[in-house]
C-alpha cells in the first residue's frame, strides 16, 4: 500500500490511469452482457428505470453525507464537493480487481484537501461497517422468514457489527489495522454523537435505495406500497452479500444471484433476473455520474494551500493503537 500510494501521489498521470481503468472495467461489464441487459430494459418501463436511477443518486447523496460527518468527526471536515469528488472518484477503483484501489485512490484525493491518510482510511472503513450494519438490520426485518431459512448466517454478523461500532472498540480496531499497515494511529476518536449521526444518514439511504428497487418490481407486477418492504430488503441482503464476497469487482455475480433468491417468491426467477440486472446497470450508471458530478463540483473549490505531506510508512507518536483514548484527545 505504501508504494502504491507513493505512485498515486507522485504522478498524475497514474491517477488519471487509474480512473481510464476503473471505467474501462465498468463498460467492459455492461458491455459482456450487454444483449441480457437489452432484454431485461425492454421488459420495463422508460419511467421506472428512470425513477430508479433518481432513487440511487439520491441514496449515493446521502451515504456521501454520512461518510462526510464521519471524516469530519475524526477532524478533517471537507467541503461538500471535495468529499463527492474523493468518494465517488476514488470509489470507480471497486471496479478493478482488488481490494486496494478504492482506498488508495480516496486516500489520495484526500490528502490533497488536508486529511491524513488515517483519517480517510478510518472513515471509509466506519462508513462501510456502517453500511453493512444497516444493511443487515433492514433485511433482517424485511426478509425476517427467508433470512432465517437461507441467509441465517448473516443475522450472526448483526451484534458483532454493532458491537464494532462502538467509539472505544472501533478505535482499537482501526488502530490496529493502521498499525498493520505502518501507519500512524487515528488521533481523535469519533464520538457517539457522530456516530448516530452517520448511521441515520446511512439508513436513511438505505431506505432509499429500497425504492430503486421498488419501482422495478413494482413494474413487473402489481402490489404497490406492499412490495416496498420485501424489496428493499432484497437489495439490502443482496449488497450485504456481495460486499462480504471481497474477492470479486464490486460484488458482481454474487449481489445478482442474492437477489434473485429474496425477490424469486413474488416475481418468480425469470422476472427475478430482469430486475437483477437492470439495478446492477442502474447502480453503475449512478458511480459513473456521481463521479463526474463530484470531479466537476469539486472545481468550484479553491485550491488548498500546499502543506508537508505525512510520510507514508511513519509509525511514530507512541504506541499506535494501544489504548482508547478519550474523544478529541491525542492517541498516546
Amino acid at each position: 500500500m505504501p508504494r502504491l500510494l507513493t505512485r498515486l501521489s507522485s504522478s498524475r498521470v497514474v491517477r488519471a490511469l487509474l480512473v481510464l481503468a476503473a471505467l474501462g472495467f465498468l463498460g467492459y461489464g455492461l458491455a459482456r452482457n450487454r444483449s441480457e441487459t437489452v432484454a431485461a430494459l425492454a421488459q420495463l418501463s422508460w419511467w421506472s428505470v428512470a425513477v430508479s436511477f433518481a432513487a440511487v443518486l439520491a441514496g449515493l447523496g446521502l451515504m456521501l453525507v454520512a461518510w462526510r460527518d464521519i471524516l469530519a468527526g475524526l477532524g478533517s471536515p471537507l467541503p461538500l464537493p471535495v468529499a463527492a469528488r474523493v468518494l465517488f472518484v476514488g470509489q470507480l477503483g471497486k471496479y478493478i480487481p482488488g481490494t486496494v484501489w478504492s482506498f488508495a485512490a480516496m486516500i489520495e484525493l484526500a490528502r490533497e484537501h488536508g486529511a491524513p491518510p488515517r483519517r480517510t482510511f478510518g472513515a471509509t472503513t466506519l462508513g462501510l461497517a456502517a453500511s453493512l450494519g444497516c444493511a443487515l438490520l433492514l433485511a433482517a426485518a424485511t426478509l425476517s422468514r427467508q433470512i432465517a431459512r437461507e441467509g441465517w448466517w448473516l443475522l450472526a454478523l448483526i451484534p458483532m457489527i454493532l458491537i464494532g461500532l462502538h467509539p472505544r472498540v472501533l478505535t482499537w480496531g482501526l488502530n490496529l489495522a493502521l498499525r498493520i499497515l505502518r501507519r500512524e494511529a487515528l488521533d481523535r476518536v469519533l464520538s457517539g454523537a457522530d456516530m448516530a449521526k452517520a448511521l441515520a444518514w446511512t439508513m436513511l439511504g438505505w431506505l432509499v435505495y429500497g425504492v430503486h428497487l421498488w419501482v422495478l418490481v413494482a413494474d413487473m407486477r402489481p402490489g404497490g406500497v406492499s412490495l416496498y418492504p420485501i424489496a428493499a430488503g432484497a437489495y439490502a441482503l443482496a449488497w450485504a452479500t456481495g460486499i462480504l464476497t471481497v474477492v470479486i469487482p464490486a460484488g458482481i455475480g454474487v449481489r445478482e444471484g442474492a437477489m434473485v433468491l429474496a425477490l424469486s417468491p413474488v416475481l418468480g426467477t425469470s422476472q427475478a433476473l430482469v430486475v437483477a440486472v437492470v439495478s446492477r446497470v442502474v447502480f453503475s450508471a449512478a458511480d459513473a455520474a456521481w463521479a463526474a458530478i463530484g470531479f466537476l463540483w469539486a472545481r468550484s473549490v479553491p485550491a488548498p494551500k500546499a502543506r508537508p505531506r505525512e510520510p507514508l510508512g511513519s509509525s511514530h507518536g507512541g504506541k499506535p493503537g494501544d489504548g482508547t483514548p478519550s474523544p478529541g484527545s491525542p492517541v498516546p
